[in-house]
């Protein structure tokens, strides 16, 4: 049924929600009721004997929990994430959910952020992979994805109010860029509008973000929903671009919109198209109820344990100590976290597991002839109940850390100390938790830290003191086996670190501006975000973006870069040997540097594609690596658009953004010129134009000034003239060089390019 066979007050109602996950039927009309479910990792159901728009996030029946973004990212493999995508899609109809509120991409732009542990990366082309492959695993498989928080939503500190005040720049380069690659590429069925305002404008009500940016430039033809409670005025929304309001407001916004349109104040026309989007995102997602007894819960579980062998870390193996021996020896395994596993963050995405695997029973099930003996150590506010003397908990975890020949020590975060709704103070473990670290090391030294924390810690200066190192974070309900498996060596570690780990957070480039006061943030950082920030500042860190090391070693020879077939793009082939004694699997970076006398200021790298490859040992094999030529642009901001610089770029195949193996050269050729040139704009921004630098040159040797002579052969002089307007040069040579001949070198400038 199109909208203009509804009712005035029929439109206003379908947008805005009935209950919290559910939307308005129309019966009369045949617009079923849909149902959603909070995401990404897992299926967050709400109970059933809750009444509409009770707010509810305890959740009851049991769904499968996968390793969260934080976990998933430092994968690196979309296939796996694919899968995933899949089976929560299976989920979500054995339930009768039609769309899930997920995937999640923004970009980790400070550790603090709370909610750092639902989103992937700090850098925008790893997040849009793996948010592209999620969205498609779910739609392939008839579930919806709903791509959030869009955009800027890199903080919980005043996140319902705050202004995110970013440059166009850093913007469209890190804030949207994900974002863009994911609606073009996965389409999406739905976008969450953010809580956060942009440049001073609510989200909910920002028309150049939901409508000329998201509709108009991408293409975007799906819904646009809120963030629960991210809407201040209704219509002002609508205007905007907005077509669902979630949860409801018990009607009083739908009267306001009825009231708006009677009242000749919003156009019924731009209800109809929110409307008509509502109506087919209904249809597309309605699904028959399901009480979940359909879904293979058991093949879930096995996948998750799957996904989760491919997320641990390992960031240090001094000796090397890991693998461990499981058929000898003795391991202390010391650390309440081992015992009572944090899985996965706090918040709305907070899934009811169908089962739990504990790291310790694990361990022990594999020890098949090592002594395992374990300790708290320390108290968790959500453990089993303490010991009554707590610091005796820690003496007798060192006394056993002091009699055996390994101790494998579990640390790490609690709940309440990381999870949505709050940003952390810090990025330091407990206190209590550092200090029997430093009690242990000091009766043995063979000690392996595993950490479990949903966003980064800091680890110096004790990690050099610590020969191994294993990064778990949120490893999801089967995470437990990974890590057992990991440390006994029966999984090869191959994860790889989506986010620097810092020496100290003041290291972090966001550090002097997170998270703003008064309303507004202000993103000073500029792109400098993440690895970008480091390197441009040259600051030494404790683990690079894209580090991750393996019980075996890889080789990288033989680099090419050369354009792909269908000249879009470029394909960069590295062969990878495994030089080691076991099987593995190595990930493939691919970071591109900006040529040289670049005009604007880049990023020393930033990453433009990856690959992962299992090698047994011995094996060698060709990756392929494929970037679009429009990878390799900048925003500019002069011309409101993106540009690709001509000249030689370094490609760089890599271990991680510190660890370069082989490096190419490619040559790319500007873009035709898309900047309009005139007597106002500088010296260096005609010089740089593949048409009218030339055309100025020209024109200057032909001059009888010296100034002009002297501008046409000298670099020392060309550099310091170089931010003088070109009519201002003009007037020191003397007015030689006319205004109206220089308006004539713009329009030739301009037929060019036309």
């Amino acid at each position: 049924m199109a909208a203009h066979d509804l009712t005035l007050t029929d439109k206003a109602a379908l947008t805005s929600g009935l209950g919290q996950m559910t939307t308005k039927a129309i019966e009369h009309a045949g617009i079923p009721s849909i149902t959603m479910s909070d995401g990404p990792h897992g299926l967050r159901l709400q109970r059933p004997d809750r009444e509409p728009g009770q707010l509810d996030l305890s959740p009851a029946a049991p769904a499968t929990c996968y390793p969260p973004a934080v976990a998933l990212g430092s994968s690196w493999d979309i296939e796996l994430a694919h899968r995933v995508g899949a089976a929560l899609a299976v989920e979500a109809a054995a339930h009768g959910i039609g769309v899930l509120l997920g995937p999640g991409i923004n970009i980790k732009r400070s550790p603090l952020c709370g909610r750092n542990f639902e989103y992937f990366s700090e850098d925008p082309t790893h997040s849009a992979e793996f948010g592209g492959a999620l969205v498609r695993g779910l739609q392939e498989h008839g579930t919806g994805a709903t791509l959030k928080h869009y955009a800027a939503n890199n903080q919980e500190t005043d996140r319902m109010r705050v202004s995110a005040d970013i440059d166009e720049r850093p913007l469209r380069e890190i804030y949207l860029r994900a974002f863009e690659r994911v609606i073009r590429r996965a389409r999406p069925w739905a976008v969450m509008c953010a809580y956060n305002g942009v440049n001073g404008v609510t989200l909910s009500e920002n028309t150049r973000l939901l409508t000329d940016i998201l509709r108009t430039e991408w293409g975007f033809d799906g819904l646009v929903m809120s963030d629960w409670g991210a809407v201040r005025d209704r219509v002002a929304a609508l205007r905007a671009g907005l077509d669902l309001e979630m949860p409801p407001t018990g009607g009083r916004t739908d009267r306001e919109v009825v009231a708006a349109v009677t009242a000749g104040e919003l156009d019924e026309a731009v209800l109809d198209q929110a409307v008509e989007r509502l109506v087919h995102f209904a249809h597309l997602a309605a699904r028959p109820a399901g009480d979940g007894s359909t879904a293979p819960y058991d093949e879930h579980h096995r996948l998750a344990g799957e996904v989760a062998d491919n997320c641990v870390v390992l960031l240090r193996n001094e000796g090397p100590l890991l693998p461990l021996d499981p058929a000898s020896g003795s391991v202390a395994v010391i650390g309440e976290l081992a015992r009572t596993p944090r899985f996965q963050g706090g918040g709305s995405s907070q899934v009811t597991p169908t089962r739990v695997d504990v790291p310790l029973d694990h361990i022990r099930e594999l020890a098949t002839g090592a002594r395992v003996d374990f300790e708290p150590g320390y108290p968790l506010a959500d453990g089993p109940e303490p010991d009554a003397d707590p610091v005796g908990a820690a003496d007798r975890a060192v006394r056993l850390a002091a009699a055996s020949d390994t101790v494998v020590l579990f640390l790490g975060l609690a709940q309440q100390d990381e999870s949505e709704g709050f940003d952390r103070d810090h990025i330091d473990l407990p206190a209590e938790q550092l200090a029997l670290l430093e009690r242990i090391l000091a009766v043995n030294s063979r000690v392996a830290v595993v950490l479990s924390n949903g966003g980064v810690v800091r680890t110096a200066p004790w990690h050099e003191r610590v020969p191994a190192l294993v990064e778990g974070w949120l490893l999801g309900q089967a995470g437990g086996g990974a890590l057992a498996r990991v440390l006994f060596g029966a999984v090869n570690p191959s994860g790889k670190l989506a986010e620097t780990i810092p020496l100290r957070l003041e290291d972090s480039p966001s550090f002097l501006t997170f998270p703003g006061a008064e309303g507004h943030v202000r993103y000073g950082e500029g792109v400098f975000v993440g690895y970008r920030g480091y390197d441009a500042a040259r600051r030494e860190v404790a683990f690079a973006f894209g580090h991750g090391l393996s019980y075996t070693t890889f080789a990288y020879r033989d680099l090419t870069v050369a354009p792909t077939a269908d000249d879009t793009g470029f394909a960069a082939r590295v062969t990878i040997a495994n030089t080691g004694d076991r099987a593995g699997r190595e990930v493939v970076q691919v970071y591109s540097s900006a040529p040289a006398g670049s005009t604007v200021e880049r990023p020393i790298r930033e990453l433009r594609g990856f690959a992962s490859v299992r090698l047994e040992p011995g094996e060698s094999r060709e990756v392929l690596v494929e970037f679009d030529r429009a990878d390799l642009a900048y925003y500019s901001v002069r011309t409101d658009g993106w540009q690709v610089e001509g000249g030689t770029y370094r490609i760089e195949a890599a271990a991680s953004s510190r660890d370069i193996r082989l490096s190419a050269d490619l040559a790319v050729t500007a873009d035709d010129a898309g900047a309009e040139l005139s007597v106002h704009s500088t010296l260096g921004e005609w010089l740089a134009h593949p048409v009218g630098g030339p055309l100025l040159l020209e024109r200057l040797a032909r001059a009888s000034s010296d100034l002009t002579s002297r501008l046409a052969e000298d670099p020392m002089l060309q550099r310091a003239a170089h931010n003088v307007p070109l009519e201002v040069v003009a007037d020191f040579a003397g007015g030689l060089i006319g205004r109206d001949e220089l308006a004539v070198l713009a329009e030739r400038v301009a037929q060019a390019a036309g």
